[in-house]
């Protein structure tokens, strides 16, 4: 207690004039409020910039994890990344023990040799990376069916770009939105306060962050309360850090991803504008860490599937501005669900009219990977051929203006996702 104590007294005392506009003064002759002490100085400490600092006296965040990759990967890259044999492996893929501030550099290395990134699993514990292992559970055969022509038209109808340009203008904004850093968690607590607005006057929706125990970047979970069938529940997302190379360097990250979040954004917004109440849930979810090994996607699949959920499908939404190829929406054909896959080109031809194709992208290259490993349909829709994507992602140069200073292209995105969400929660 007497620890906690000094540390509170420390972090009022030096939060100052941060801590005050973060909503709370203390007012030592009156007494002090606890709680809103700590919100105010974490908040105060987080604005401030840089690493988040490890109270005295707490246990420092994790500092060691378990790395699942494709072996054929680990022998591409420089040997130096990998100083140790791995601990457990099968045919395919390796498991390494690795320390948590280097896995940016990891992924910096597969993102100069083969272009994508994560392209593994970070886990906080070797028993789950051992799972990684195992071939993934049969995800349930089920039918897909097209008959919401109405609404599907109003939805996409509804969608405009410059919603999308002020969602990607805001998060590049930031310095960077790394997992460990302030500005990454500013960035998440942002995107909160944003999604928020959508639940007034709505009782059935609702706004929360996931928080994660290895990192202090939060997801962001909106909720939209199935009318009739609550507990069947359709996913939408796309992660919201970004990084450039590795350490504190600007990663404004406009397509990889603010795009992808902004619309997930935009799908929300023209589902409520429209009144749209769906039969089953639709959870929009902005995750964390993604760069970081898929961790806060892992997290909450994992969690999702500890706790039974119903998962009938998920859409990931990750790098979808920059339009380097002919076609103008890809699916990503491995570790995802072929069935899901073809029911989204029936939606786009159907629907929408676009042109679309498939591609690879190899272990682990983003959020769909959590899902499709924990038993549930996941689909994954980019920008371009996986040669074409955007040359500026992990780079200082990642901005609206790499992507023409437009969001055209994400806005055919979020019309698919509007489709693919009025189809699967009716």
């Amino acid at each position: 207690m007497r620890i906690l104590t000094g540390f509170l007294l420390s972090l009022i005392l030096t939060g100052g004039a941060a801590a005050a506009r973060a909503g709370y003064a203390p007012d030592f002759d009156s007494g002090i409020d606890v709680r809103l002490a700590i919100e105010a100085a974490l908040d105060a400490a987080s604005s401030a910039g840089g690493l988040l600092p490890e109270p005295q006296g707490r246990p420092e965040r994790v500092q060691t994890v378990w790395v699942s990759m494709e072996k054929s990967d680990v022998a591409a890259l420089d040997g130096a990344l990998f100083k140790s044999a791995p601990v457990a492996q099968n045919k395919r893929i390796a498991i390494y023990e690795y320390k948590t501030d280097r896995l940016s550099e990891l992924a910096d290395g597969m993102q100069r040799s083969f272009f994508r990134a994560p392209g593994f699993f970070a886990h906080d514990t070797l028993e789950s990376a051992l799972e990684d292992l195992k071939a993934p559970p049969a995800v349930p055969a089920r039918a897909y069916t097209l008959d919401q022509a109405a609404l599907v038209k109003d939805l996409a109808g509804r969608v405009k770009e410059e919603p999308v340009l002020a969602v990607i203008n805001a998060l590049s904004a930031y310095k960077n939105r790394g997992s460990r850093y302030a500005t990454g968690v500013d960035a998440s607590k942002w995107l909160q306060k944003e999604w928020a607005k959508f639940a007034e006057g709505r009782p059935d929706i609702s706004v929360a962050p996931f928080k994660h125990a290895a990192f202090p970047q939060e997801s962001v979970v909106l909720t939209v309360r199935g009318a009739s069938e609550p507990g069947k529940v359709i996913v939408i997302g796309g992660h919201i850090d970004s990084v450039a190379g590795y350490g504190d360097t600007p990663a404004p990250g406009a397509d990889d991803n603010a795009s992808g979040a902004a619309v997930t954004q935009e799908v929300v917004r023209v589902l409520v504008e429209s009144g749209y109440r769906p039969a089953k849930t639709l959870k929009f979810i902005g995750f964390a860490a993604e760069e970081a090994g898929l961790r806060g996607s892992a997290d909450i699949a994992a969690a999702f599937k500890k706790e039974g959920v119903q998962v009938e499908g998920m859409l990931n939404l990750d790098m979808v501005n920059y339009k380097g190829s002919e076609k103008d929406i890809y699916f990503v054909a491995d570790n995802t669900s072929p069935d899901q896959n073809a029911f989204l080109g029936k939606l786009i031809d159907t629907y929408l009219g676009y042109t679309w194709g498939t591609l690879k992208c190899g272990y682990g290259c983003s959020d769909h990977a959590s899902w499709t490993k924990n038993g549930y349909p996941a689909s994954y829709a980019f920008e371009s051929t996986f040669e074409a994507h955007s040359p500026f992602i992990h780079k200082p140069t990642d901005t609206l203006a790499s992507c023409g200073g437009s969001a055209v292209h994400a806005a055919k995105f979020a019309r698919l996702a509007a489709a693919f969400a009025a189809e699967l929660a009716k």
